[in-house]
């Protein structure tokens, strides 16, 4: 099949755009030489309008928002429609529908992928499902220079190259590399993902707004490494976790992204001790007084791991891993310190 590129895939569709405003814009319906609807995501309404012809005005192809003042071509109607969040299955979506013929007047169909609602759990296993295993890329580059070292057991790890960031509803759609994390459940399935932004070179977060977001189902979830078994660890950050994991690299660990949700975190019918990985503010206090009052009361042992500054990844890239392997043994009770530390020393 030939492959095009962006403008010359825009270009195409264009010229079957109601074509493709009857396929991907359902919801709404023609009228002049424009097609109406509620906005790009196939909304019922009249806010957009696409153009169907060329004319002074506008290249056919080409839509507006009057309420949010979005604009663009048909690419942006396919991916924000079907829920995409890479431009490669954008363009193959593109591609598959430009190989039929589509008589302008036809009856509207239904698309063949039914897009997932955005911010969904499905639309999060999707995300995960498109993006890769981190080993040789700047998700492993980006955590490397956070001290994090240990990857093996990551798989709930993942890298997207071109992942879709948008500031809020009145500025444009931006793509960055992102680590992608996978959110389960106690039986392993994805309920949601949390993206961090990288820099182009994977040195740091991206230089944007907001570089660390997560969508789908959260509440009582987390992300996870390891095996649940009758001991864990559980967190904030992915980072802090994974911090005490590059000391404790038997322990499994647990990261609930939030102070709000490490306090809810779900425990697993085997547990017997949590520790709890603080964050040294106020929220952390907070998270750790709720868990270890929540895990008491079902008879599970809390014990409180304490950074030297605001939290364990701060402490690996301060003050060096044996520092932080030093705090670390001293806070755990002595029976985890051999089944989980002296082994691996």
């Amino acid at each position: 099949m030939a492959r095009f590129d962006a403008s010359d895939l825009a270009q195409r569709l264009g010229r079957q755009a109601e074509a493709v405003c009857r396929h991907y814009l359902d919801a709404g319906r023609r009228q002049g030489n424009y097609w109406l609807v509620g906005d790009v995501r196939n909304t019922p309404g009249r806010s957009m309008f696409v153009r169907l012809k060329d004319s002074a005005k506008g290249q056919a192809g080409k839509w507006q928002d009057a309420a949010t003042l979005e604009h663009g071509d048909l690419l942006d109607v396919i991916r924000e429609s079907l829920d995409l969040t890479d431009f490669a299955d954008v363009a193959e979506e593109a591609r598959r529908f430009l190989k039929y013929p589509h008589p302008e007047r036809a009856q509207s169909k239904k698309p063949a992928s039914m897009p997932a609602p955005s911010g969904s759990s499905e639309a999060a296993r999707r995300l995960f499902a498109m993006s890769q295993p981190i080993g040789g890329t700047l998700a492993e580059t980006y955590l490397r220079k956070r001290g994090i070292t240990t990857l093996h057991g990551t798989g709930n790890l993942r890298f997207h190259p071109r992942c879709y960031y948008r500031p809020d509803e009145h500025e444009p759609t931006e793509t960055w590399p992102a680590l992608i994390a996978a959110v389960t459940g106690l039986s392993g399935q994805i309920t949601g993902v949390h993206r961090t932004w990288l820099a182009p070179d994977g040195s740091d977060k991206a230089p944007i707004e907001t570089p660390r977001k997560a969508m789908g189902e959260l509440l009582g979830h987390a992300v996870r490494f390891g095996l649940p078994g009758d001991v864990i660890a559980a967190g904030e950050g992915i980072e802090n976790v994974l911090s005490v994991r590059e000391v404790a690299p038997g322990m499994a660990t647990a990261a609930a992204l939030s102070a709000a949700h490490l306090a809810a975190i779900l425990f697993p019918d085997t547990l017997r001790r949590l520790y709890i990985v603080r964050d040294h503010d106020p929220a952390g206090d907070a998270a750790t007084a709720t868990l270890t009052e929540r895990a008491n009361a079902v008879g599970i042992e809390a014990i409180t791991l304490s950074p030297r500054s605001g939290d364990f990844n701060e402490d690996i890239r301060r003050f060096g891993i044996d520092a932080l392997r030093a705090n670390v043994r001293a806070q755990l009770a002595p029976q985890d310190v051999a089944r989980f530390m002296d082994w691996a020393a």
